[in-house]
C-alpha cells in the first residue's frame, strides 16, 4: 500500500486553473465556522513536513501555499482566531475551537516573505487552486513521530507523486531568501 502523504495529493495532484481567482477557506467547526476570503490564486504550493504547520488528522504533511496578504480577509467569526505562537516567524492564526490554521502572516517587514500569507487551500470547496510543486522539510516528519526507517519510502512516494523532496524549501525559494539577506547586509545592491 502506498504511503499516505496528505489527502489532497494521495490520489494524484490536481492541476490549478489558469484563470482561478480565489475562494473561501472554512475551518472545521460545525458551529460558527471561521471563514477567510482569498481573492487571488495561490503560489508556491507545497506539502510541508515541519512541526509548525497544521496537518489534517493522520497526514504526514501539511499542504500550504502563499498569497499576497492584501488578498486575504477574515469574513466570518474572526473572534474565534488566535495566534498559535506569537514568537514564531509566521504568525499562524488558528481557530480556538477546532485548531485549524486559517492563515499565517509574517509581520517582520525585513523578512523576504513579508507581504505574503500562508494558507491551506484544501480548506476551500472551490477547485482550481495552484497545485503543490514540491515537498519541504521532509526530514521534519520524524519530529512529528514518523518512523525514520520509512523515510526512503516516503521520499520515493513524494517523487512518484511529482513532489521533489527537500529538507528546506525549494531551490528558487532558498535563492530568494539568500538574495534578500544579501541585499539587507549590503553584499548585493538592491
Amino acid at each position: 500500500m502506498a504511503i499516505s502523504i496528505h489527502p489532497s495529493v494521495d490520489n494524484g495532484i490536481k492541476q490549478g486553473a489558469k484563470d482561478f481567482a480565489g475562494g473561501t477557506l472554512v475551518c472545521k467547526c460545525t458551529d460558527r465556522p471561521v471563514k477567510v476570503s482569498i481573492k487571488a490564486q495561490t503560489a508556491h504550493n507545497h506539502v510541508c513536513g515541519c512541526t509548525k504547520c497544521w496537518k489534517p488528522k493522520g497526514a504526514l504533511f501539511s499542504m500550504v501555499a502563499v498569497v499576497a496578504k492584501d488578498k486575504v480577509a477574515v469574513i466570518e467569526n474572526g473572534d474565534k482566531l488566535k495566534v498559535v505562537d506569537p514568537a514564531a516567524t509566521i504568525q499562524r492564526h488558528a481557530c480556538k475551537v477546532c485548531g485549524v490554521h486559517m492563515y499565517g502572516r509574517i509581520e517582520n517587514t525585513k523578512h523576504a516573505f513579508y507581504g505574503l500569507d500562508f494558507v491551506h487551500s484544501e480548506l476551500s470547496k472551490e477547485s482550481g487552486w495552484s497545485a503543490p510543486e514540491f515537498a519541504a522539510f521532509v526530514s521534519s516528519i520524524i519530529e512529528s513521530g514518523a518512523d525514520p526507517k520509512n523515510m526512503g519510502a516516503v521520499r520515493s512516494r513524494l517523487k512518484e507523486l511529482g513532489l521533489e523532496p527537500y529538507d528546506c524549501l525549494s531551490p528558487p525559494l532558498m535563492d530568494a531568501l539568500a538574495t534578500h539577506a544579501a541585499k539587507l547586509s549590503g553584499v548585493l545592491k538592491a
